[in-house]
């Protein structure tokens, strides 16, 4: 067979009209006639060039399928990696960045004294923030954006407007603190400023809110309402919000609370309303009750920081105890300094003196060995004591404060005109030897709390100094007997005085009385240790014996007398190490008793260092303002005199 296709049938059609002219359509396949004077394409013309032939579009359309394929491909490995390969990645950076976080401050408890008086509290605050993003030339169209709105706060702020501009233009960070717990009066300011600018701003397209990006976060302030009253007690808030000192510090978890935390959607930096957000509440803290008595408190801070000035002294203290429960009913110290303003504080004001200082006690530490020597029997209040002018113990020669002809004393006598020769003979009987002796005194040193904590586990107190008994150097066995050559507290001194005012029980004192929780519920602290340190016999005799003090012609303590009342106490005078050099240098005068003698209720102690104008003899200073501070001490709490005589106990004898 031929691979020719067989010829095809000429179908009879209709007859095609004919063209004008006499002319036939050309049929298929046959060349189109060619016009007089033209050429055939792609023949060279006669004297020009060849002809443009447009090339074929079919290779560029293929190139422009493929590269649409191939960004098609793109796409759809990168959809399949975000939505199938790492979905669980990309969903949980989307939930970061679209969820924010921001913790609620829990309100922190407050103090107050022991009548609900409010000694510290908190109030409403603001931390004043800014992004610096937004004061930028790129966001403000400005170049001194940060120096414009530095201009408006500074004089908010109390700030310098350098210092303010400088925070402005911190870099890589969309935070930044401009001030810390400020009041709501400072944000309305700052806020009324900022709706004028953007007010004008949005009439004025030339004008800029330069405040735009200055922020507010709620936060409290601590406030002490009376000022510097007791804020040796109570201490400060540092800027973090958390105690820095006194019972601020020392129950800071109690008071704090605990935060809690806000979790929301947003967007464009605003909390979205429509979507769920998760809130774990905070925790108010506990309210703090104190044993102190605002009252007492003011009295006494009253009274030491008027004695300071006059005497030009270099600081006192003076402490209020109840002797029955060992509640501190007023510890004050001078100079102070006021919690609300630490800028104005000097440092050597901050703290609590009158448990940080430790120091030589002098003769208010006698009737430590007065009681010793009672309660072992090896003397009573009326035996005698013959007081030479000068004795020779060891390396030393000793004396008393004032130079005297040959004493005849009665040990009452000893205690009552303060001898420090009477002391030193009475003390050396408590031993066959003077090694034994000291093993005895030391052993009651060591009951009345004399060289350990007084038990407030108050933050920075001291536990003075007391060396044992055998490390004693040979002039520490004779002054330790009368208060020098062992250092105390101002606390341990006013316990000891308490001990023997509670018929010879050591209760150790207290200044909290308990806490009171967000649900409203008061839990009392733990009841105080009690120890036996005299008998109630010993004790008894002790206080009939600080009455001569008081009472008798011959005492050094008259300056403390109080009309209707039997008082007991005793004067100290002792030679002060200087802290800054290590040296004697000055004097710690001191006076320490309780009222009433016969039924005792309240103890006041006072000590004051380096008195450098007029007397520096504890009776004559401090004797005054024991009995201003018991005074009113006895009428706040209306506590009557009762009403018995004096002892009156002998204080000489006639060889």
């Amino acid at each position: 067979m031929s691979d020719r296709e067989p010829p095809r049938r000429r179908v009879p059609g209709p007859a095609r009209p004919a063209r004008p002219g006499g002319q036939r359509r050309p049929g298929p396949g046959a060349r189109p006639a060619r016009r007089p004077g033209t050429t055939r394409p792609g023949a060279p013309r006669s004297g020009g060039s060849r002809p443009l032939r447009l090339g074929s579009p079919r290779p560029r359309l293929r190139m422009v399928s493929l590269a649409l394929t191939l960004v098609m491909a793109a796409f759809v490995v990168r959809l399949l990696q975000v939505q199938a390969v790492d979905a669980s990645a990309y969903a949980a950076k989307a939930e970061q960045n679209r969820y924010v976080g921001r913790t609620l401050a829990a309100t922190r408890g407050g103090i107050t004294d022991r009548n609900g008086v409010e000694l510290a509290t908190s109030v409403d605050a603001y931390d004043i923030t800014a992004d610096p993003t937004m004061f930028t030339r790129a966001a403000t169209k400005v170049s001194d954006a940060p120096e414009q709105a530095a201009a408006l706060l500074a004089p908010i702020l109390d700030q310098s407007p350098d210092t303010v501009a400088r925070k402005l233009r911190t870099k890589n960070t969309r935070y930044t603190l401009l001030a810390h717990r400020r009041t709501p009066q400072v944000w309305k300011q700052i806020k009324d400023l900022k709706t004028t600018l953007a007010a004008k701003a949005e009439t004025d397209k030339s004008a800029v809110n330069f405040l735009a990006g200055v922020l507010a976060v709620p936060a409290s302030k601590r406030v002490y309402p009376n000022g510097d009253l007791a804020a040796g007690i109570l201490g400060w808030v540092n800027a973090d919000g958390k105690g820095g000192g006194g019972v601020e510090q020392q129950l800071n978890k109690e008071l704090s609370g605990k935060d809690g935390k806000l979790r929301y959607a947003q967007s464009g930096g605003r909390q979205v309303p429509t979507v769920g957000s998760t809130e774990t509440p905070a925790v108010a803290g506990s309210d703090v009750e104190l044993t102190i008595d605002r009252d007492i408190q003011w009295a006494a801070q009253n009274a030491i920081t008027e004695q300071v000035k006059k005497s030009g002294a270099d600081r006192g203290y003076v402490i209020v105890q109840d002797t029955r429960t060992g509640e501190v009913l007023a510890m004050a110290d001078s100079p102070g300094f006021d919690p609300n303003d630490l800028s104005q504080a000097s440092a050597a004001a901050l703290g609590n003196a009158a448990l940080q200082d430790a120091y030589e006690p002098g003769s208010t530490a006698k009737v430590m060995s007065m009681a010793a020597v009672l309660e072992e029997n090896v003397a009573t209040p009326g035996t005698h004591v013959v007081v030479p002018n000068r004795l020779h113990r060891g390396d030393r020669l000793f004396q008393d404060d004032v130079d005297h002809a040959t004493w005849n004393l009665t040990l009452n006598g000893v205690l009552a005109k303060s001898s420090n020769i009477g002391t030193i003979l009475a003390a050396g009987q408590l031993g066959k030897t003077q090694q034994a002796a000291n093993k005895v005194l030391y052993s009651y040193l060591r009951k009345f709390g004399i060289g350990g904590y007084t038990g407030l586990d108050f933050p920075g107190e001291t536990r003075g100094i007391l060396a044992p008994a055998d490390k004693w150097s040979t002039s520490q066995q004779y002054t330790i007997p009368f208060g020098q050559g062992v250092s105390i507290n101002a606390m341990q001194a006013a316990s000891v005085y308490s001990t023997i005012a509670n018929g010879g029980v050591r209760v150790e004192p207290t200044l909290v009385r308990g806490t009171k929780g967000p649900d409203g519920r008061f839990a009392p602290v733990a009841q105080p240790k009690k120890t036996r340190v005299v008998s109630a016999k010993t004790a008894k005799t002790l206080a009939q014996m600080l009455e001569s003090v008081v009472d008798d012609e011959e005492g050094t303590g008259a300056k403390a007398r109080i009309p209707g009342y039997r008082v007991a106490g005793k004067t100290g005078t002792a030679n002060r190490v200087d802290p800054a050099t290590g040296k004697y240098h000055g004097y710690t005068s001191s006076f320490a008793g309780f009222a009433p003698a016969d039924k005792p209720r309240i103890t006041v102690y006072c000590a004051i260092q380096n008195a450098t104008k007029g007397s520096y003899f504890g009776g004559q200073i401090c004797g005054p303002i024991y009995k201003q501070v018991m005074e009113f001490a006895l009428k706040t709490l209306q506590i009557p005199p009762t009403g018995a005589g004096a002892a009156n106990l002998p204080v000489s004898f006639t060889p």
